[in-house]
């Protein structure tokens, strides 16, 4: 039949119902739990189904708003989705710094992030010498200063009215966040650190679109946290600068256009692009309390960076793969300014010019190739990621209240709550990590087996960041990586082979039935080499013998069975009677005769319930790598 143009597409099949769905998915699972099999239980405290449809939808109200509309989930622009494409420079040498700023400015960077260490002792002929030649109302700059941020800010001003440019025009932000170093130091670093803040935004009221207030939420990500704890702690920590400032005698209209939350974006990507969503939701809603006498001052501004958290020392190529779906998250997810981190910064001290380049590029093909700065809120409207943005906003909306019935954000603070929480979701993700529930490629799952290191890195590459001074008087957060331990014994056991001129062998031994021998001894090799080892497979042996003199052969550490559980009964004691004394020897599985093989003196098994980190270090320890 010939269907004219106003025939649609699929009008010849009928609606299929969510019951109808529900009973074509269990009669696949074939008598396995839904619930079990395919509900994903998240970190952050709610459930996600594997399938959603449009009556999920359902009591959404700002799906009835359009981007650039309160409450703003859908992005704060209407026309566009630009964003600023920010680099990071730290400033040693302010000549160096500039040469730096101009470079990057012509290829396709339109927002600096200058790091100054020493504010306190910056004068103004070195911010002078810093933007030489920089046209500061054509671009975003902004400044990450150690201390004395007040007297930085008054700086740029002064440069800024010496050019005689409209500092209105002027548009970026400085880290004046005490709230933010309470968090990380433990005390306050000024008897009355929210006059300092009070007298910043008075101080630089002509430059209206610049962000002097800044909410820290890629603390809580780099510290291991969920992105409900970064979302509703972040939210407490705004709240506590609109209530502290409004308190002060400033008004809603001074405060919340100079705040800017700065969030990491993991590698959850379509829970990143619900979490920056949730956010401008959240945000709207709560600015709206506070009466603005305009909407538009209800909307969020975000920064977002890569996050640190889930970054890697081994295998750095992966960090590229992991930046680049973050920074797609971030971009979807409708940021005002994002920074990718270079791939090799964790090793580097100071990012390779390859490293820079790259996360340069990783934003610029977003932009100009791939267009995402035009397309507002291409994720609206999926089922998908419509309901994250409900159940994170939901979830983080409840951690928030919470906080609040604790006296806000800082008593949580002194009370403890706000750390406990987020040390208790980082424990648990360790101990995913080490489990492998959570995998980080090249590190506790698929290691690339030639990669070693034989310089060892700073000693900060393996430790947390500890910002600690003596006198605190709460208990901090200490970010670092969730990889550090693994990386720590990998590195040990690389260390120990440049010291020792040998590294130890990992030597599989399959025998048997062919596809459990092949996928064993290919568990068993990445079991392994994520301590560094070196293993070394094989297309398998027809007698015990013959596999025993190859393992001889080869000076094979530890040995590892590779076969099927039932005829481990009988072939792992021989093995094992033939190996006793010269080598380790491991069988690969947990096979019910377990009990059986350890009366015959077979003490070490390897499998899927195996916590690895714990397990390699005790290798390490019988191989005498201390």
């Amino acid at each position: 039949m010939v269907k004219n143009e106003q025939t649609r597409l699929f009008g010849d099949f009928p609606p299929t119902s969510t019951r109808e769905w529900m009973e074509k998915v269990t009669a696949d699972l074939k008598g396995a739990d839904f619930n079990k099999k395919l509900v994903w239980r998240t970190n952050e405290g709610f459930e996600v189904q594997p399938m959603y449809r449009r009556e999920d939808l359902q009591g959404l109200d700002h799906l009835n708003s359009f981007p650039g509309e309160f409450p703003y989930v859908r992005g704060n622009k209407k026309e566009s989705n630009e964003w600023f494409v920010r680099q990071e420079i730290r400033v040693e040498d302010v000549a160096t710094a500039n040469r730096k700023a101009l470079e990057v400015l012509n290829k396709g960077v339109d927002s600096l992030g200058f790091a100054i260490a020493a504010g306190a002792s910056f004068s103004k002929e070195e911010m002078l010498a810093l933007l030489e030649g920089i046209r500061l109302d054509c671009i975003e700059v902004n400044f990450v200063v150690g201390r004395d941020k007040v007297r930085v800010l008054r700086l740029l001003q002064e440069v800024a009215t010496d050019q005689g440019l409209d500092l209105s025009t002027l548009r970026g932000g400085i880290n004046i966040d005490p709230v933010g170093k309470l968090l990380l130091e433990g005390k306050w670093n000024n008897p009355r650190p929210l006059d300092l803040v009070k007298e910043a935004i008075a101080g630089s009221a002509a430059m209206k679109h610049f962000k002097v207030v800044e909410v820290s939420g890629y603390l809580f990500n780099n510290s291991g946290s969920s992105v409900v704890q970064e979302l509703g702690f972040s939210l407490a920590a705004g709240v506590e600068y609109l209530d502290r400032l409004t308190d002060l005698g400033l008004k809603i209209e001074e405060i919340a256009p100079r705040v800017r939350f700065h969030f990491a974006t993991g590698s959850k990507y379509f829970m990143e692009i619900a979490k920056l969503r949730a956010a401008r939701y959240l945000w709207a809603r709560i600015v709206k309390a506070y009466d603005p006498p305009c909407d538009s001052l209800c909307r969020m501004n975000i920064h977002a960076e890569t996050s640190e958290w889930n970054k890697t020392l081994y295998d750095p190529n992966v960090n590229m793969l992991r930046s680049q779906t973050e920074a797609m998250s971030a971009v979807l997810g409708g940021v005002d300014s994002f920074t990718v981190h270079p791939y090799d910064y964790v090793y580097e001290c100071h990012p390779s010019e390859l490293g820079e380049r790259v996360a340069r590029n990783q934003q610029l093909l977003l932009k100009e190739e791939s267009h995402f700065g035009k397309i507002v809120d291409a994720a609206g409207g999926s089922y998908y990621i419509e309901e994250l943005t409900r159940s994170i906003a939901e979830a983080a909306w409840a951690l928030f209240l919470e906080v609040q019935e604790k006296g806000g954000f800082v008593k949580a603070l002194e009370e403890g709550f706000v750390q406990s929480a987020v040390n208790a979701t980082a424990r648990k993700r360790n101990l995913d990590i080490t489990n492998r529930k959570e995998n980080f490629l090249g590190t506790n799952q698929y290691p690339n087996f030639n990669e070693t290191i034989d310089t060892p890195p700073c000693a900060c590459v393996l430790e947390r960041e500890d910002f600690t001074l003596p006198d605190a008087v709460v208990e901090t957060l200490k970010p670092y990586r969730g990889t550090q331990p693994f990386e720590a014994a990998r590195l040990k056991t690389d260390l120990h082979a440049k010291a020792s001129g040998r590294r130890p062998v990992v030597y599989m031994f399959p025998m048997g039935s062919l596809s459990m021998r092949k996928a064993r001894a290919q568990f068993a090799c990445n079991f392994f080499a994520c301590a560094g080892f070196q293993v070394m497979d094989n297309n398998g042996f027809k007698t015990v013998e013959e596999g025993a003199r190859a393992c001889e052969e080869n000076k094979a550490d530890i040995v590892v069975i590779c076969s099927s559980d039932e005829e481990y009964a009988t072939l792992a004691p021989e093995i094992y009677n033939a190996l006793k004394g010269k080598a380790i020897v491991v069988v690969a599985g947990n096979p019910e005769c377990r009990p059986q093989l350890e009366a015959a003196g077979i003490a070490h098994f390897i499998h899927v319930k195996n916590n690895l980190l714990e397990e390699l270090k005790k290798y390490q320890e019988e191989l005498g790598i201390l």
